[in-house]
């Protein structure tokens, strides 16, 4: 029995006629008859009553029927669902991200790419930068969303998705709360929140580049995460630089502040393994923000 077998019991079935089955079928009549009959011998029932005036399904035919069309329709689900994961219509997508996107592009990249993927099964995974891409390297995520780093191992593809610039979050009742860009040197006394560096080398540089820049080295209050140096400005703790993107948390008694001057810009970009020929991650990738032409 195979599958030829099972679509000419079909057609004959819904036709009641081999000539109009065989049209259907593209095919002559002759081995549209021969499968109607190596499918009886092969069953060792008969699946059609015929006289010289009409044809008509035997009970047992009836109930064959039934079963080739299930069987067939199972075939279609087979052969659609081989094609939609060769295709990247389907399977699963790992995707591990550093704080910031999830306050900037990646809850719309989420919406979009989901509304279109909805056979995708998409998993998250919160970190830094360094346990992210010893993740996608490793095979435990598939894409990673981290900040530029100038190191990236070659067994790595990047490409920049988003680039803004530090701002300052300060108490709104702090004396130079009152203007809308702040000279950073004016805060050289203040007690600056941010990541420990071996929790997160980048910002932690960048945060100190800056003030630097500025003329003076920053006083550093550890915290672990950005919803948390956030919390702490409110509470009057310090201040902190933070990326813009930030500003989402509306957190009572914060303000948010440009600076005057030179600017550091942070940059977020997706890295995923060179090896990797997944076509869902190309699929992701399609939805992402793109920002210039930098890529590795």
């Amino acid at each position: 029995m195979d599958m030829r077998h099972l679509r000419c019991f079909v057609a004959v079935s819904e036709e009641l006629h081999f000539g109009r089955a065989a049209e259907r079928l593209h095919l002559t009549q002759p081995p549209v008859s021969l499968a109607i009959k190596e499918l009886e011998e092969e069953l060792g029932v008969r699946l059609f009553e015929r006289t010289s005036r009409r044809m008509s399904l035997t009970r047992a035919g009836e109930d064959a029927l039934h079963d080739a069309r299930s069987v067939l329709a199972a075939a279609d689900t087979m052969r659609r669902r081989a094609r939609e994961a060769a295709q990247g219509l389907m399977g699963s997508l790992s995707i591990g991200f550093i704080s910031l996107p999830a306050y900037s592009f990646l809850p719309p990249t989420l919406r979009n790419f989901t509304e279109n993927y909805q056979r995708v099964k998409v998993t998250l995974q919160e970190g830094t930068t360094d346990q992210i891409l010893h993740d996608v390297e490793s095979g435990g995520l598939d894409i990673g969303l981290v900040f530029r780093t100038p190191d990236l191992p070659a067994a790595f593809n990047s490409r920049l998705v988003h680039a803004e610039p530090l701002v300052l979050a300060m108490p709104e009742n702090h004396p130079l709360a009152g203007g809308s860009r702040i000279a950073l040197k004016k805060l050289s006394q203040e007690q600056f929140l941010g990541f420990e560096r071996h929790q997160g080398p980048l910002m932690f540089d960048a945060i100190v580049a800056t003030c630097m820049r500025h003329g003076f080295s920053p006083k550093l209050f550890p915290a672990r995460q950005m919803h948390t140096i956030v919390s702490l400005v409110s509470g009057g703790i310090g201040v902190a630089l933070v990326p813009g993107s930030v500003q989402a948390l509306h957190r009572e008694g914060v303000v948010y502040r440009s600076l005057q001057g030179e600017k550091t810009v942070v940059e977020t970009v997706a890295v995923w393994r060179r090896s990797d020929a997944s076509p869902l991650v190309k699929a992701l990738l399609a939805y992402l923000p793109q920002v210039g032409k930098r890529s590795s």
